[in-house]
């Protein structure tokens, strides 16, 4: 694990499983909550995309990473993904409750924003700050007003991952040779076109610490008779965000509201009205065939679904 100046690693041991936090080394463990920053990664990464903002941060805040299962340095445990998010959410739970933090701000990216806002569900927060989070319907399947597609969730969920992106996860591929290797998805997906970092080879490190065995990332898949043809089984990472598991647009109706800061990127690949990561918009590009049409399975409109519930 590449650690930047002046962050340190450690697993902390809970009632659930052992969780990788990274921190600031010299950050005093007896800061108070409402000075304490807690940082919740993406799918298909980890703590280690923290380091720089946890680095440039104000030295008087306690800020910490923390990797959930099956990613980074946490222990690899199966995702019931039936529960929605609520795995990771009560992991990052159990963890905080285990380094003595009743609550605190918590920041989290794109599958993490989901994770935070779960976990404000089920527990006090100070604050939130979502970078390109999930919709709070999930990923895929939902039209705008967070209804959901079919009854099955088809087109959503683990039979989405594609299978040689999944092989190069679990060959740990470092190279660019193939679009669907990580550090080209890295380049396609995660950051805008021209992006470079003297970093990309932490960051790639960071992707392919994701675990790809049985009830991790992606999970399973079953049959469906519903464009195009597969719908989210109950194990695994990315069924954990199906709409059928997945809602949390509840968070406006909570007696204590903490503050939120909503960031999105208008180029992001991934978090979009025209995700190149939903199914149903690849369909109506032409690229997956058999596209039934708009009246059937429209693309997922991610932002303006957030937009509308915040």
């Amino acid at each position: 694990m590449t650690l930047f100046d002046g962050i340190s690693a450690r697993l902390v041991d809970t009632d659930r499983l052992s969780v990788n936090v990274l921190e600031r080394t010299g950050d005093d463990p007896a800061t108070s909550p409402e000075h304490t920053v807690v940082f919740v990664h993406g799918n298909v990464s980890s703590s280690l995309f923290w380091q720089e903002i946890m680095q440039d941060l104000p030295s008087d805040l306690r800020v910490l990473a923390i990797d959930l299962r099956g990613f980074g340095g946490t222990e690899h445990m199966p995702v019931d993904a039936t529960r929605g998010v609520r795995d990771f959410s009560d992991d990052v739970h159990a963890a905080l409750e285990a380094l003595g933090i009743p609550t605190a701000h918590l920041v989290g990216w794109s599958m993490g924003g989901g994770v935070v806002m779960q976990y404000a569900l089920d527990h006090p927060v100070l604050s939130l700050t979502l970078q390109s989070p999930v919709s709070p319907f999930g990923f895929g399947g939902t039209r705008r007003d967070g209804s959901r597609l079919t009854d099955d969730d088809a087109g959503t969920g683990a039979g989405g991952a594609n299978p040689d992106f999944v092989q190069r996860l679990t060959a740990r591929d470092t190279t660019d040779e193939a679009p669907t290797s990580p550090r080209s998805v890295f380049r396609s997906g995660y950051v805008a076109a021209g992006y470079a970092s003297e970093n990309e080879d932490v960051w790639v490190e960071s992707m392919l610490s994701t675990s790809t065995a049985g009830g991790n990332y992606p999970g399973d898949a079953v049959a469906s008779p519903n464009w195009p043809g597969f719908a989210p089984g109950t194990i695994g990472v990315l069924n954990t965000m199906a709409p059928r598991y997945f809602d949390v647009s509840g968070i406006v109706d909570l007696a204590q509201k903490p503050p939120i800061l909503w960031i999105y990127g208008t180029a992001d690949a991934i978090v979009s009205d025209a995700s190149f990561y939903d199914l149903n918009h690849l369909g109506a590009l032409g690229v997956i065939p058999g596209w039934p049409g708009e009246d059937v399975a429209p693309a997922q409109p991610m932002v303006s679904q957030t937009r509308d519930v915040l």
